[in-house]
């Protein structure tokens, strides 16, 4: 029987509560058989030097998903992020995770993400490998290009973001809504701490 996977990918910066509601919301929907989240070692939409430092982001995803069988961790992005010039792109983790042997393969994205869709590199062959789970934001709207296969996932109440989350940790605030042990993991390593803190 095939294994039913979503990839979530994402620069994880930090993962937080919302993160993980969203994947569980969506392997129980969608009858999925594991969550497989991919932080992104060096996105093409955000500069490298303005994100916390790979191995962190990877180790406070591997921490929030301990406790979830069936949640995993992908280190597949790890040779990007050794080297600058090469980027995360989408249909490269969907073409390498395809000749590891994965099948059926379906993409957990947000609603303005994949608004953008057309804007990604080789998008038209990233809507013909996946089907998306698109997770409806209040007021996000997107159009579903011909021949994408889309599952809108809604409901759910998504109050926070990395950003946000960020500056409220620069500020010395501790009560922002990430798993205990990543906020612990994030005090040891001094990370998202401001110049003045």
């Amino acid at each position: 029987m095939t294994t039913r996977t979503a990839l979530f990918g994402g620069t994880f910066d930090p993962i937080h509560d919302a993160h993980l509601e969203i994947a569980r919301a969506a392997l129980l929907r969608f009858g999925l058989d594991k969550v497989l989240f991919i932080p992104a070692a060096n996105p093409p939409h955000k500069p490298a030097n303005e994100l916390a430092p790979y191995e962190h982001r990877v180790r406070m995803v591997e921490i929030a998903c301990e406790n979830e069988p069936a949640f995993e961790v992908s280190h597949i992005e790890e040779a990007s992020g050794s080297n600058e010039g090469q980027r995360s792109y989408s249909i490269l983790t969907i073409e390498k995770l395809l000749s590891a042997g994965h099948e059926n393969l379906w993409f957990l994205i947000g609603a303005d993400a994949f608004a953008e869709i057309r804007t990604w590199y080789r998008w038209r062959d990233v809507i013909r490998l996946v089907d998306f789970i698109v997770v409806d934001r209040p007021g996000a709207q997107y159009e579903i290009p011909e021949g994408a296969r889309v599952h809108p996932l809604s409901g759910l109440r998504i109050p926070h973001s990395s950003s946000e989350i960020r500056e409220r940790l620069a500020a010395g605030d501790i009560t922002v809504p990430v798993p205990p042990a990543v906020l612990r993991y994030i005090r040891e390593q001094r990370l998202y701490r401001s110049q003045s803190s």
